[in-house]
Parts: structure tokens; C-alpha cells; sequence
């Protein structure tokens, strides 16, 4: 669970790290706050927002099982512990 919201942490941060990568290649100061208008900072917000959304609507559709799959529980056989498996 920790790996999934880490994953959307980072792809919401992605816009402002290449915001930040500008800003240094430009010279133009990271911690500036003049280099940070309350105007981009929105439409930052904005574009990592539609790229979460994105994400996980990429997420749910391309990950895990495929609908039809049946999963079998773990269980033991023979005294040993056989993983859960999706077939």
C-alpha cells in the first residue's frame, strides 16, 4: 500500500521538479520566491493533478489480475505452505 501512494506522491511531484530543473538551468534561483509565482504554482498544481488522475486511472486498468482470473488462496499441501495464486 506504502509502494502505490509513494508512486502517486511522485508522479504529483514530477511537474515541480521539472519547474525546479528549469529554474536551475535558467539560473534563475530554486529558492527565489519571486521564481515561484502563486499563477505557476496553480497551473503546476493543476498539470500534477491531471497526471495523478492519469496514473492511476492507468493503474487500475493495466495492473493486477486480468478480470476472468480466479484466484486460489494460499494453502498447505503436503505440510508446506503454497503461495496464493491467480489463474
Amino acid at each position: 500500500m506504502i509502494r502505490a501512494v509513494l508512486t502517486e506522491v511522485g508522479v504529483f511531484l514530477i511537474p515541480f521538479a521539472v519547474y525546479a530543473l528549469f529554474l536551475v538551468a535558467t539560473r534563475s534561483g530554486v529558492i527565489d520566491t519571486s521564481s515561484w509565482p502563486a499563477a505557476m504554482v496553480v497551473r503546476l498544481s493543476v498539470i500534477a493533478a491531471l497526471l495523478t488522475i492519469l496514473s492511476l486511472v492507468l493503474l487500475a486498468n493495466f495492473s493486477g489480475a486480468p478480470p476472468t482470473s480466479t484466484y486460489t488462496p494460499a494453502h498447505i499441501e503436503n505440510g508446506r505452505l503454497v503461495p496464493g495464486t491467480e489463474k
